[in-house]
């Protein structure tokens, strides 16, 4: 028997009634003005053994950040877990790649725990970021019918780089960039949320984490697969035909943004953007509970495994 990720999650939802937790449906909780997130990173399955310990550091922050963006949170400060493994070398490293991540994104550490591993067990990092919100914090919830859906950043980098590092552990460049340091959309997520229905970022794979915000909001939503934002670099390697479009929305690791806003507002002309901001309609929630996909040839089946999900034996 197995059991995966979103039924673990159902069970904890009996325990997790506080209505801070919002059902356990939200990248993060809110209490007051507070917004909080926790996430972990596992040796061997969000990092490879061989990656530099410092972007595994710089990882661990930036994906909680992502979480914060997500709600529009201002960083506060940080508590992080840290397993020891035998390598004062590797954790001096770990370190660096934290603190420059920290500094980056003006995010105090006040504390954590360490512990110490047994001889060969995987490193499982954890980091724990608190925010305060705006006046409106986006819920995955309160997606409406007609609502515009827009991405913010890329898709599908990380996971080819993850995809070149497995070929050839000595790969650079752009794609290996992406997987070994997120840029969380903390900018944009501010100007975005007080005007977003819903918002979530995306980690596990655009078709997957787009369901969820559809389940939580109560909609369908038909999404066009020409219209997702891809790197020169990702179509060099994959291509952009359907087949390489469908790899980008389902790879995950991209930690984009996937905004829910009302059908009249253009952010790209209403909102002072930061220069440089990759941002792109790609669809629309609709009434129903339904996914659909389509592209210039027409609707397009969706693929078997919509993104990633953690799973045990």
């Amino acid at each position: 028997m197995s059991i995966g990720e979103l039924d673990f999650i159902e069970r904890l939802r009996a325990i997790a009634t506080h209505p801070g937790a919002r059902r356990l449906e939200d990248d993060a909780a809110v209490l007051g003005d507070l917004v909080l997130t926790h996430d972990s990173i596992a040796e061997g399955v969000h990092y490879r053994p061989d990656d530099p310990p410092a972007s595994v550091g710089w990882k661990l922050v930036t994906v909680n950040l992502s979480d914060l963006a997500a709600k529009g949170a201002e960083p506060l400060a940080a508590l992080m877990s840290v397993t020891i493994g035998g390598d004062p070398r590797w954790e001096e490293l770990f370190l660096s790649g934290v603190a420059a991540a920290c500094e980056a994104y003006g995010l105090p550490l006040l504390g954590g725990d360490t512990i110490a591993l047994p001889a060969g067990a995987p490193r499982v990092l954890g980091l724990t970021a608190i925010g305060r919100g705006g006046a409106h914090v986006p819920a995955r919830s309160g997606g409406k019918p007609g609502d515009r859906l827009w991405l913010v950043g890329l898709l599908g980098d990380a996971a080819t780089g993850l995809a070149v590092l497995e070929a050839d552990p000595k790969a650079e460049g752009p794609l290996v960039e992406a997987y070994r340091r997120p840029v969380p959309q903390l900018a944009v997520g501010r100007l975005f949320a007080p005007h977003a229905h819903a918002m979530m970022d995306v980690s596990d794979g655009l078709l997957m984490d787009l369901q969820r915000l559809m389940r939580a909001s109560g909609c369908g939503a038909r999404l066009d697969l020409d219209a997702l934002p891809l790197s020169r670099a990702f179509i060099a390697e994959v291509g952009a035909n359907r087949r390489a479009r469908l790899t980008a929305a389902t790879g995950g690791d991209d930690y984009a943004l996937l905004a829910a806003l009302p059908a009249g507002l253009d952010p790209a002309l209403s909102l002072s953007l930061p220069s440089g901001t990759i941002i792109a309609p790609i669809g629309r929630l609709a009434e129903g509970e339904e996914l659909s996909l389509f592209d210039a040839a027409g609707e397009v089946p969706l693929p078997e495994t919509l993104g990633y999900e953690h799973r045990r034996a």
